[in-house]
């Protein structure tokens, strides 16, 4: 009997139908039993939008293993798993490559010969094999690996907690929504974008994008190892270096800085819309590109570097940028060219110096100017505070000498929180329509003082009628004859007491507050300045006080910062500090370390214990460094850094450690460990007394006799 072709037809309809439902529910996903073949098939994200397959870019003949957008007609791709190890191309073999998983869930791609070429490379949380390992590629673009079950295996809106790998971890030249660019500090995965090394080679250029952590971190467009691009820190309104802080009809920013992550994503707000940012290894640019449908095009939306002044470090130190005027590059108010020669030439890598000194902590000569509407420096030589108020944040810089400036983390609303910055202030500039404001020190003149930009130094909380010139340590150490018990009077509640000699011949009193005294920092504060205002005939006059912190030590070893002995295993104990510096990238103080210590060395130190000590190493290194030569120099650092001098090495035996493989001492706690402690803490605590370091801070009060 003829079958009628209208019922034929139906009947051919529906099996299509069939086909193609049953087809889409499992084409997003590869199972042991269901590998990618290199023959054309590929995977399809739920929507629809995402496609993933094997490619060769451009004339290249190699094979590799990419993402892709599906519903645009340009094939943009977004992701390749194997970018440094392609699959060679060969004309004479079938391409029997292959993407499959094992059972450990570990995603491997195989080549003709079934050898592995690329995997995930996950370590198995149990030496059991997972149940049903599988492989999904979801609608955000995302590729994942995970242990599937019927309830979650097309589920586009599990948690990350559930995927034991997936792609947006390992980005390629491409952010796509939702993609978190930054760090996962508990795992250690740095999520930066690569550029490819050209249209036919998705291999890693030297073009990256990456968020550099500090205390207050920001994302940063390099060229190998060198800065090429500073976006400035996140304000809460954007990014300080933004040439205007406006909001974009089509995307949202996020900026997250907690305990456990450090990164900016970004979202759309019409899920309609095909936005992305790319690298770009020819231009040397940072795109922002949207997908045009009526064009069938992309349409750059923002390209960075954005103008010159872009460019890190245009105008060197403490130059100041704008793009708006010729020359580009000009000298801070106060500071004047370092080369005015090469300055002249229009060669402004010197930067710019103080066209006069200041006085530091000298009543109305030590103050700030404002500088509205900048991008904040560099801020690897910053430090912050988060609930402090500008007020505080101004005088928090004040009580250090080398503190150059300060401003507000947050600018919304009213400001809230800290940054100060120490040293040059580097790559700064002026950015139209910005909130964002920056204080910087310089020496107050007669005719400044008082305008609303400059910002005395007088603190009405700490400093009113107290005008005690500060003496320095190592001035008070020559005048006692290093703290010598020959030169000791007494000693009282708070310390001994010593004689002596300025160089101007000067007899003097010098009280010293001892670490082991009962009284602390405060009551002798209060007593200087008590003295201070107390003039009478019987009474001595106080001369003035030294206020010695940590940071103030720099790299003098404890026996002569403390008693003024200097030997040649002083300059041993120097060298220690330089090579941790080296190693670590780190200053010995003014950085906020994530152990509980204010210091390199205590840093250092906790890290060697816990048997951590690459953690020290600087990340910019990367994998570029020899994991036991950074060892030994850090375990020769602390060597160097002992609290005795006789348990440091003479530098022909540091030079000998350094040169050769000999075994090493292990080395004792090191000199000048001094750990942070929160003082509401140190207060309320009663269980115990908290232990000191003996080397940790010295107060003296210089009185005439």
């Amino acid at each position: 009997m003829a079958t009628h072709p209208f019922i034929l037809s139906i009947t051919i309809f529906k099996l299509v139908i069939i086909f193609f439902s049953q087809s889409s529910t499992a084409s997003d996903t590869i199972t042991q039993s269901q590998p990618l073949h290199d023959d054309g098939s590929t995977l399809i994200s739920n929507d629809g939008t995402f496609e993933l397959g094997f490619f060769s870019p451009g004339s290249s003949t190699n094979r590799y293993i990419g993402i892709w957008y599906r519903i645009i007609p340009v094939k943009t791709i977004v992701w390749v798993a194997n970018r440094d190890s392609p699959i060679k191309g060969n004309d004479n073999s079938s391409n029997n490559n292959m993407l499959t998983i094992t059972n450990e869930g570990n995603m491997v791609l195989l080549d003709n010969n079934n050898e592995t070429v690329w995997s995930t490379n996950i370590t198995s949380l149990t030496t059991q094999p997972l149940l049903n390992p599988m492989v999904q590629l979801l609608d955000t673009g995302n590729l994942v690996v995970k242990e599937g079950n019927s309830s979650s295996s097309n589920n586009n809106n599990e948690k990350e907690e559930n995927f034991l790998w997936q792609s947006f971890d390992y980005p390629c030249d491409t952010l796509l929504p939702g993609m978190k660019l930054g760090w996962d500090l508990k795992r250690g995965i740095d999520r930066k974008l690569r550029a490819w090394k050209s249209w036919d080679d998705p291999s890693s250029g030297n073009l990256t994008w990456g968020m550099v952590l500090s205390s207050y971190p920001e994302l940063v467009l390099k060229k190998g190892s060198v800065e090429y691009q500073r976006s400035g820190p996140w304000n809460g309104a954007g990014f300080s270096g933004q040439p205007v802080l406006r909001i974009t009809p089509i995307v949202d920013t996020k900026f997250v800085n907690d305990s456990n992550e450090v990164y900016y994503s970004y979202s759309l707000r019409n899920n309609s819309v095909i936005s992305i940012t790319y690298l770009n290894q020819t231009l040397l640019h940072r795109h922002r590109i949207t997908w045009i449908p009526e064009n069938k095009t992309w349409r750059v939306y923002e390209s960075v570097p954005r103008d010159d002044c872009d460019p890190y470090n245009t105008c060197g130190p403490n130059g100041n940028c704008k793009v708006n005027e010729t020359p580009i590059c000009q000298c801070l108010e106060g500071f004047d060219p370092k080369s005015p020669q090469n300055w002249n030439s229009l060669d402004w890598s010197q930067g710019c110096v103080r066209s006069q000194p200041w006085s530091c902590g000298v009543k109305n000569q030590d103050g700030f100017r404002r500088f509205a509407s900048m991008k904040v420096p560099d801020t690897r030589t910053s430090l912050t505070y988060g609930n402090m108020s500008l007020e505080d944040c101004r005088i928090e810089c004040l009580k250090n000498c080398s503190c150059m400036a300060y401003s507000n983390l947050d600018i919304r609303e009213d400001g809230s929180g800290c940054a100060i910055w120490f040293g040059d202030l580097i790559d700064l500039k002026l950015v139209q329509a910005s909130r964002q404001d920056i204080y910087i020190r310089m020496a107050v003149s007669g005719n400044e003082h008082g305008t609303k930009n400059v910002v005395s130094t007088e603190d009405d909380e700490e400093n009113q009628d107290f005008e005690l010139p500060l003496f320095d340590l190592a001035l008070i150490s020559v005048a006692t004859n290093g703290f010598s018990e020959d030169n000791k009077l007494g000693e009282g509640g708070f310390g001994p007491v010593y004689k002596g000699t300025l160089p101007n011949g000067r007899d003097i009193a010098i009280k010293r507050l001892s670490t082991s005294s009962s009284q602390g920092i405060k009551e002798f504060k209060n007593e200087v300045i008590l003295c201070a205002k107390l003039q009478h005939r019987n009474l001595v006059k106080v001369l003035g006080c030294c206020i010695q912190e940590e940071e103030k030590i720099g790299y003098m070893a404890p026996e002569y910062a403390i008693d003024g002995l200097f030997s040649i295993k002083s300059d041993v104990f120097t060298f220690g500090i330089l090579l941790l510096e080296i190693v670590s990238g780190k200053k010995n103080t003014g950085v906020t370390y994530t152990s509980d210590t204010s210091n390199l060395i205590g840093h250092a130190w906790k890290l060697w214990k816990d048997n951590e000590a690459t953690k020290l190493v600087d990340m910019y290194l990367e994998e570029s460094y020899v994991v036991s030569e950074a060892l030994r120099c850090i375990q020769v650092g602390l060597l160097c850094l002992q609290h005795h001098p006789n348990d440091r090495p003479n530098m022909a035996s540091v030079v000998v450690m350094l040169t050769n493989e000999t075994i090493l001492a292990q080395p004792k706690e090191p000199g000048f460990l001094i750990e942070r402690v929160v003082a509401n803490e140190v207060e309320s605590s009663t269980e115990k007394p908290t232990s000191f370091s003996v080397n940790e801070v010295s107060i003296s009060l210089v009185d005439a006799r």
